[in-house]
């Protein structure tokens, strides 16, 4: 338990540093964990007998891994690689023409991939080959694919990814609390220590703390501002209409002791009651998942890069199932109401040559010039 102590303090130091740096310095850090997230995986399939005789193989685990890291990050950060690209119009030409055939690239290095490793395969050694094939893909799919969107949600302001990855966190610990102090009845086998007391408990006690960290949070800029390109300074923005204290007055019905007459409430932290609700009750199956592929491989931990916790895996199940959920309800239930122009610009990079690029901004200047005129003879 003391092991396990002294570590989370070291991580909950070593974030915080990072949190302070800023988008950038967050984003490698959810990187580095995806290394060694697939290192732990890789390992965990992997048989020294077999390995010997296929010298080598382990390379085509990494080449698929690097590959969809080139896919997937390609993708996410392709509008701040065209901004940070605007003030050079050679390197603002490569990067447009990278982003334009970004997956074609990507398509042709994976075909690459699968031609070598069917160039590998060896007599009596198909059955183990084609196995860490798929256990490869599963990770790729499973795995980095969902973590991954993690950076997304943090380019979009460090506020969506400080506030789930919390969550999990606080649930965690409310789970572990709850269920050693009232926990009596099993909640589910694969976890026996998991009981219905410390579901509960800790699910109103997540919704609860999402609603006021949330709060906490809203108020400082540097947590809420988006990242539009690839630099590393502070960020100084107008908070957007979520960020802006709303007053709610409480009903008339209330005994006149009472002190408040009203409270001021962030429009986010309606929204930090769905996260709360989805990180204390769906996100903990992704746990339970890892359980239960733990206990296939007749395994305690994932690894032991972290003392008294396991692998990075251990820490992170949960934590995967959140990324991808915020930012699905980022890009649907927020993102579509406020940044129409942004998707807008983001469609015209990432599908239009720099000549059309150029053709539009013309096209668009001769019709505002039209208006303008219809407007002065009106």
């Amino acid at each position: 338990m003391w092991i396990r102590t002294y570590s989370s303090l070291w991580m909950l130091g070593g974030v915080i540093l990072i949190l302070y740096l800023g988008h950038l310095y967050i984003c490698a850090m959810v990187v580095v964990i995806q290394i060694f997230m697939a290192s732990e995986l890789f390992h965990l399939r992997r048989r020294v007998h077999e390995d010997k005789r296929l010298p080598g193989f382990w390379r085509i685990n990494w080449y698929f891994f690097f590959t969809a890291m080139l896919y997937v990050y390609g993708r996410i950060i392709s509008q701040q690689l065209v901004n940070t690209a605007t003030s050079d119009k050679f390197f603002s030409k490569v990067v447009n023409g990278l982003i334009k055939y970004h997956m074609v690239i990507c398509y042709f290095l994976y075909i690459a991939g699968m031609m070598w490793f069917i160039l590998t395969l060896k007599k009596k050694m198909y059955k183990y080959q084609f196995g860490q094939y798929a256990w490869t893909h599963m990770i790729l799919i499973v795995v980095f694919t969902q973590s991954s969107f993690t950076v997304a949600n943090i380019f979009e302001g460090i506020f969506w990814f400080v506030l789930p990855a919390s969550l999990i966190a606080m649930n965690d610990v409310a789970a572990y609390l709850f269920g050693f102090f009232f926990g009596r009845t099993p909640l589910i086998k694969l976890s026996p220590k998991k009981t219905w007391e410390g579901f509960i408990g800790a699910s109103f006690a997540t919704v609860v703390s999402a609603f006021l960290f949330a709060n906490i949070l809203g108020h400082f800029k540097w947590m809420t501002c988006p990242r539009k390109d690839l630099s590393t300074g502070w960020l100084d923005c107008d908070p957007g209409p979520l960020f802006k204290p709303e007053y709610y007055l409480f009903p008339e019905w209330l005994p006149q002791w009472f002190p408040w007459k009203g409270i001021s409430v962030l429009p986010v932290q309606w929204h930090a009651l769905c996260l709360g609700l989805f990180s204390s009750i769906i996100a903990p199956f992704g746990g339970f998942f890892a359980s239960g592929l733990k206990r296939a491989f007749k395994i305690k931990d994932f690894g032991d890069s972290i003392p008294g916790h396991g692998g990075f895996t251990d820490r992170m199940d949960c934590q995967m199932v959140m990324a991808i959920f915020a930012y699905i309800y980022f890009q649907s239930f927020i993102a579509s109401q406020t940044s129409t122009v942004d998707t807008i610009l983001d469609q015209i990079v990432r599908n239009l040559s720099f000549e059309e690029q150029e053709r539009l901004y013309h096209m668009l200047g001769q019709i505002f010039k039209g208006q303008q005129l219809g407007n002065y003879s009106a």
